[in-house]
């Protein structure tokens, strides 16, 4: 197979240490993506399988925001869950630690006809039990807001402000949030607004184009530039994902996504 490369540019600001989600270009080999996601200047590949780790490390690249121990309908709003969850993150976490990835992603759950104060509250509860594992190995845990509306049909973490909320209740640095752009374009939008209000407890970054999660480019609502300048202006330091679907050449758009949000 032909190995695909990014088209050579002028070199990267780096203001923003920006990422790939795996998932959306899983169809191109994992050695030909790394290595030309480190030749486009990118940090990290994001949501990757553990399989992958050791050829994305090949490349000088790290794996963020890798897999934990929830599920999308079956998180941590459910005190039944939290044994088993407990359990598991032992061993997620260290292997974090062990490939030197900053974060793991952990999910709210869906509410399945439970009220949302309720549910924080059990997230809350679950999360408390797992600090001792972060604070020990230094990687932070990290939940994601996304969209009830479109995507995922009656999960609870949805909305900004719940999230916040759960944040604050936790207290702790080494729990934060993940900032999905697309999701919260469709659940509330005033996206720069509420990046400037709550980036203390947005460790982590995800864009996409809305409508349709594809290409972040003029075919879409969103205006990129100016969402990743505001991200730059809070100071924050963490990686910048892109997790769109392309519809086009996706090592074409993936370039193009990277060069527009250089700021």
């Amino acid at each position: 197979m032909k190995r695909r490369t990014f088209l050579q540019a002028a070199p990267l600001k780096g203001n923003l240490k920006q990422s790939a989600c795996r998932w959306c270009y899983d169809k191109i080999p994992i050695d030909d993506f790394a290595k030309a996601s480190a030749e486009a200047g990118l940090k990290s590949i994001d949501l990757a399988r553990k399989e992958d780790w050791p050829t994305i490390t090949k490349y000088g690249l790290i794996p963020t925001m890798v897999p934990g121990p929830t599920t999308i309908p079956d998180g941590l709003n459910r005190k039944e869950n939290h044994p088993q969850i407990v359990a598991r993150m032992k061993t997620m976490i260290e292997d974090a630690k062990a490939i030197g990835a900053p974060h793991v992603i952990v999910f709210s759950g869906n509410r399945k006809g439970m009220a949302d104060d309720e549910g924080l509250e059990n997230c809350a509860i679950g999360i408390k039990q797992l600090l001792p594992m972060a604070e020990a190995t230094g990687v932070q845990i990290v939940m994601e807001l996304l969209n009830s509306k479109v995507n995922h049909k009656d999960y609870m973490c949805d909305k900004s402000v719940w999230g916040v909320e759960l944040a604050k209740q936790v207290g702790s640095p080494m729990f934060g949030l993940l900032y999905d752009i697309y999701h919260m374009q469709i659940m509330e939008g005033d996206v720069i607004r509420t990046i400037k209000e709550n980036h203390k407890y947005y460790f982590h970054y995800h864009t996409g184009g809305n409508p349709g999660r594809n290409e972040i480019d003029e075919t879409q609502e969103l205006y990129y530039p100016a969402i990743a300048k505001a991200i730059v202006e809070t100071g924050y330091s963490g990686y910048f994902a892109h997790e769109f679907i392309p519809k086009r050449d996706p090592i074409t758009s993936l370039n193009e996504a990277i060069r527009l949000c250089d700021v």
